[in-house]
């Protein structure tokens, strides 16, 4: 079962019980999950400076620095979030976790199946969505996933084809791209054969996106090579 993010989201397991970390190291890594383990909270920090993460699972009766006082100072600087694991079930020591800061407080012993529903909750929680790439051309604007143009807000019809030169065009921004190039990067050159297919397309499109068609500042010719896009 993957994580909830596209790449592999980063937890740090903080337990003084090394039986305990491992188990769970194992099993968020067979979750679909990177896992770095450390024993306390000075290892906890020295893991932190050297490595991004997405979460922290993090037990509260450490030796030491305990999980609720490391959790309060990483409020200071941090908004990573932080599920405590711990065996007190009192309601005084939830309260004094969240209080510290932390955004889930799952008490022990507990079955690995709700330790991974937490996870995976505070991640939607706590996860941005993710933004759709978007090509800027002076007043236009193109979503590269949905295939869409629009200029000042207002949309701007695309074929299904022109969607797919434009799309290819960038995501190879500033790069030379032959005829065959456009066709090898999935744009259907139709019913036309030869290069007149690709140019025909390009001859579409640029009426959509230039300002003057006939001297062409965004979608350029390179004669003898193909052509090349130049966005903002």
């Amino acid at each position: 079962m993957p994580g909830p993010a596209d790449a592999l989201s980063h937890v740090l397991v903080v337990d003084d019980d090394p039986r305990l970390a491992e188990l769970l190291r194992k099993y968020l890594t067979d979750n679909g999950y990177r896992v770095t383990t450390a024993g306390n909270a000075a290892e906890a920090r020295t893991q932190l400076q050297g490595l991004t993460f997405d979460l922290i699972v993090l037990d509260v009766m450490m030796p030491g620095e305990d999980g609720i006082a490391l959790t309060t100072d990483l409020r200071r600087t941090s908004d990573i979030p932080v599920l405590l694991l711990t065996a007190r079930t009192e309601a005084e020591d939830r309260i004094a976790g969240l209080e510290a800061g932390a955004d889930d407080y799952l008490a022990k012993p507990f079955e690995p199946r709700e330790l991974l529903l937490r996870i995976e909750a505070i991640l939607r929680r706590t996860t941005p969505p993710p933004v759709s790439p978007t090509l800027t051309l002076g007043a236009l604007e193109f979503d590269l996933e949905r295939g869409t143009l629009t200029q000042d807000g207002a949309p701007v019809h695309l074929t299904s084809a022109e969607a797919d030169l434009l799309r290819v065009f960038a995501r190879h921004p500033r790069t030379v791209l032959s005829r065959a190039d456009i066709v090898s990067l999935g744009v259907n050159p139709g019913e036309d054969v030869g290069d007149r297919a690709i140019d025909v397309q390009i001859a579409r499109l640029r009426r959509k996106i230039e300002a003057d068609p006939k001297n062409p500042r965004t979608l350029q010719t390179v004669w003898g090579e193909g052509y090349v896009l130049w966005p903002d």
